[in-house]
């Protein structure tokens, strides 16, 4: 057999038209987009339309995914009714993977497996994936879940169920810019696992719940909210060089750092730190960023690691007043766009996904009779 590569490390598993990640250039591109022009011109709603239909869409195009996607935003009773059945400590990722899961038997049409049906699975799931996480928030603190909106943006609108206040026009953006960032990232664990249940023709709903199993992981989605909580341990930029040396000197992993794939700074971090240190600014408290700053600055001189997508992310959520526990549902929520065009991608040239093992244990192994077993 072949040499084997641990965890797949520069395998190259599939071809794909969706992201393009350039670890030594630091460059990502979703469909050829840069994501640095999608950062600074784009809406969440446009970029997911890219990654589903592969071009930017036009007015026409965009409202109508738009209108799509705010009339698919309301959860069935009986979905709500399952969620209020969980005890209140079960984790947000947990609850999100139970109700996608749940969901599919409330598919309208689950015996169409066409495109155009699975197009709708995709614009249904990342719809619903903020009601879900904001209707668990209310759930969980004994109160009764908002009502989604209809005529605001997919961010302004988790905000709003969020909180129970129309956000203002500032943070509905930070998120939104903060929704593109997180949106695709090639064939990372949870979109690999996502495309892995795709590729045997189990249907989407089958493919998203593994995908959440899989960023549920705190090597995967779950680093944000590990950063956010240092940060809280660290207290004030006074002590963050201590901190982060006495931790390195235990062997701890310090969280949001270095990346299997970027050489260089990553691309989604440039704009996160931009938000963190203006949304400080805006609350005349800019200690979380400059936690941060002293945090990644230790870090790239001692380890020569670079900040990832989740080291400003976590300060990001956290000045927007978001729980820290929702951290990573709502990457889930983000990611959702890309997953669902990965598994729209699967469907369209499935091969089924079958790699294999290089065997190390014992060659020869006699069996023994129970009976003469010491």
């Amino acid at each position: 057999m072949s040499t084997t590569t641990e965890g797949l490390e520069d395998i190259v598993a599939t071809h794909s038209s969706i992201c393009d990640l350039d670890g030594k250039l630091g460059k990502l591109t979703y469909f050829g987009v840069d994501i640095h022009d999608l950062a600074h011109h784009s809406t969440f709603e446009e970029t997911a339309y890219l990654l589903w239909h592969g071009k930017l869409p036009t007015w026409a195009q965009l409202e109508e995914v738009q209108q799509q996607l705010r009339t698919q935003r309301s959860l069935p009773d009986r979905i709500l009714d399952l969620m209020r059945l969980l005890p209140t400590a079960t984790p947000p990722m947990d609850v999100l993977r139970t109700t996608i899961s749940a969901l599919s038997a409330f598919d309208p049409n689950p015996q169409d497996k066409s495109r155009a049906a699975n197009e709708q699975r995709a614009i249904r799931l990342t719809a619903v994936m903020p009601t879900i996480i904001a209707n668990w928030e209310a759930l969980r603190n004994n109160r009764e879940p908002v009502a989604p909106l209809s005529d605001v943006s997919h961010a302004a609108n988790f905000l709003y169920m969020l909180t129970g206040r129309m956000p203002d026009e500032h943070a509905a953006h930070v998120l939104d810019l903060a929704l593109i960032l997180h949106a695709d990232h090639e064939l990372n664990a949870s979109t690999f696992a996502a495309r892995v249940t795709a590729g045997t023709l189990a249907d989407m709903y089958a493919a998203i719940t593994s995908a959440i199993s899989a960023l549920s992981g705190p090597l995967h989605g779950g680093a944000n909210e590990q950063v956010i909580r240092m940060l809280l341990r660290i207290g004030e930029a006074s002590n963050a060089e201590s901190y982060v040396s006495d931790a390195l000197s235990r062997k701890e992993r310090i969280m949001g750092f270095g990346h299997r794939v970027y050489r260089t700074e990553d691309p989604r971090a440039t704009h996160l730190r931009a938000i963190s240190q203006e949304l400080g600014q805006r609350k005349n408290d800019l200690r979380w960023y400059d936690i941060s700053r002293k945090v990644e600055e230790y870090m790239k001189e001692q380890k020569k690691l670079n900040a990832n997508v989740d080291f400003y992310s976590a300060s990001v959520y956290y000045m927007l007043d978001i729980p820290i526990d929702l951290d990573t549902p709502i990457f889930a929520s983000s990611r959702i766009a890309g997953w669902t065009a990965h598994v729209l991608e699967q469907y369209a040239n499935n091969r089924l996904i079958r790699p294999r093992a290089e065997y190390v244990g014992p060659k020869i192994t006699e069996y023994v009779p129970i009976e003469q077993r010491g």
